[in-house]
């Protein structure tokens, strides 16, 4: 996503800290109807004019913060840039029907100001004051380190707000074509993205990271706190702004009272886990020998070292490396192809369904899967880490009272009971996995397999089999390998996470347009009919990549608001 601070310098000040740490905040902005419909500039105009008509609060609370921060600042130096700063907002200020007309709009009537901007000025105020953390500073604020103090947390409660804007702003304009002139927020959105903007961003976070300087631990906390609900404030904002026409996000809600019932799947192997499943259980195969060695041998029915289990597992893991980049090799056209080549990548996908088998029956064979304990799988599949924010959207989900949704995993893991635990130990509860077995005698692994999920094909299976028991499913698919690319190909929604290089490489061969999700949105939100609905014909052939499962749950179930602190 966009580029952060003055001259793109990637030094890491607190500033720039707390923005990355935060970022949750903005994919939630960026991902809101209101910013989706801005960017794809099917946004009512009374709306958007009602949005900027705020402006006069935020910038009168700007001016007033600024004035006190100046009094505060104890360096030459930080006064006059204060001074300049709060100049900036001043002159804005004046001028704000002129800017209003040069975007293209007539200035709107006095407005009322919404309750979200009295949150955001009275916290600010509030702030800059020296109310922070419902206690006044005592006295008069006399001394150069308590004045440091303050107009560092004044400035954290200014800083988020003018980068947040500057950011939404630029990932919008980067999907619009720099000749494109029929957009018609286009010149709002090169004001927050100017040169001058920008600096203006940056100069307040440069300053912010000199006087957090000579902070203490417990007063850079502070300043996290304040910057956190700075950003969240802004959240608030932006998420309260009336949004008129139906809209592509959240797609729970797009699809709530229709007859269409959302249905999700997911792959799990470093889709939701931060690790491969087979290298977990591998572990725990080692693990076991290795207590079999210190007893005698006498829990081990193989009566394979520990030694020679680490060798065996890694030996079997690099013929699987080596004989599946061939596979990717042999299969990959030599040229991409214009338009998705379905039926091609069907045979080509065949060939790596063969292989995966063949790496099965050798697993089995090798009998490494013999003798671990049901209770050890469970245990270590409580302790799997996820990847980031993944557990917190099923939970959401779970929760949710707008989406009336199955929820679906499909996975290569060789243990469903691995899955299954994984998930139980965040208080969740997935029915739905669609994976291997293995095969116990008193919870114990007699190292064969049940399989029944092994190949693009057989995931491919389950998907069409639960779709076609919903009289009108609208289907998405979260993967992130090769394995899944004809469901993701078949949902109506297909994410890719992670961004596989063999998946991506060999789908471009093979026709498959790989777009951003927020492009993606921006785009399908032009394209809702009068109805509301979505043409689904016109995305055959395209996926939509993420970064992060905040992406993804701001996607599917909202943006949250999260109480300021």
């Amino acid at each position: 996503m966009g580029g952060f601070g003055l001259n793109g310098s990637d030094e890491e000040g607190i500033a720039r800290r707390l923005w990355n740490k935060f970022k949750n905040e903005r994919v939630s902005a960026l991902y809101s109807p209101f910013i989706i419909c801005l960017a794809s500039g099917t946004l009512d105009s009374h709306t958007f004019l009602h949005c900027i008509s705020q402006d006069v609060y935020f910038l009168q609370a700007f001016a007033q913060a600024y004035k006190l921060a100046e009094e505060y600042a104890d360096d030459d130096e930080d006064k006059e840039a204060i001074i300049k700063l709060r100049k900036r907002v001043l002159k804005r200020l004046r001028n704000q029907d002129a800017l209003i007309h040069e975007w293209g709009f007539d200035p709107p009537k006095e407005s009322a100001c919404q309750t979200a901007t009295v949150k955001y000025t009275d916290f600010l105020l509030e702030t800059a004051a020296g109310k922070v953390g419902g206690e006044k500073f005592p006295g008069k604020i006399v001394t150069p380190f308590e004045k440091t103090k303050l107009a560092a947390y004044t400035l954290s409660a200014i800083a988020p707000c003018m980068r947040l804007y500057n950011f939404i702003s630029k990932e919008i304009l980067a999907l619009i074509d720099p000749e494109e002139s029929k957009h018609i927020y286009k010149k709002w959105l090169n004001s927050l993205s100017s040169e001058k903007f920008e600096a203006s961003a940056g100069r307040i976070e440069v300053m912010l990271d000199k006087l957090s300087v000579s902070l203490t631990g417990e007063e850079l906390e502070v300043v996290e706190r304040l910057y956190h609900q700075a950003m969240k404030l802004e959240l608030e904002f932006i998420l309260t702004q009336s949004v008129f026409n139906r809209t592509i996000v959240p797609v729970s809600q797009l699809h709530s009272n229709a007859e269409e019932n959302l249905i999700i799947f997911c792959d799990f192997d470093l889709t939701c886990s931060a690790i491969d499943s087979s290298a977990l259980l591998a572990e725990i195969a080692i693990v076991a020998a290795s207590k079999a060695d210190l007893s005698g041998g006498e829990t081990q029915p193989s009566q394979t070292s520990s030694g020679d289990f680490r060798t065996m597992w890694s030996n079997l893991f690099s013929q699987y490396i080596e004989e599946y980049e061939q596979c990717i090799e042999t299969i990959m056209p030599n040229e991409a192809v214009e338009g998705l080549d379905y039926e091609g990548l069907c045979k080509a996908l065949e060939q790596i369904s063969n292989f995966e088998k063949r790496a099965n029956s050798r697993v089995i064979d090798s009998n490494l899967m013999r003798g671990l304990s049901l209770s050890d799988i469970k245990r270590a599949g409580e302790h799997l880490n996820f990847q980031d924010g993944c557990k917190q959207f099923f939970k959401d989900l779970m929760k949710s009272e707008n989406c009336v949704t199955d929820f679906h995993v499909l996975s290569y893991c060789w243990c469903d009971d691995l899955i299954k635990s994984a998930f139980s130990s965040g208080d969740l509860s997935v029915q739905n996995v669609h994976s291997n077995c293995l095969v116990y005698e008193e919870s114990i692994s007699t190292g064969n397999m049940i399989r029944k999920m092994e190949s693009p094909m057989d995931k491919l299976q389950v998907f069409n089999d639960i779709s076609k028991n919903d009289s009108k499913p609208f289907t998405v698919y979260i993967g992130g390998s090769v394995g899944d690319l004809l469901s993701l190909l078949e949902a109506d929604f297909g994410i890719v996470f992670g961004l596989s290089g063999s998946l991506m490489k060999l789908g471009s061969r093979f026709g498959i347009s790989f777009v951003p999700l927020f492009s993606g949105l921006v785009n399908n939100q032009r394209e809702l009919d009068e109805n509301g609905c979505l043409n689904r014909k016109g995305s055959y052939g395209v996926l939509y990549t993420v970064s992060s499962w905040d992406e993804i749950n701001t996607f599917i179930l909202g943006a949250k608001q999260v109480p300021p602190s």
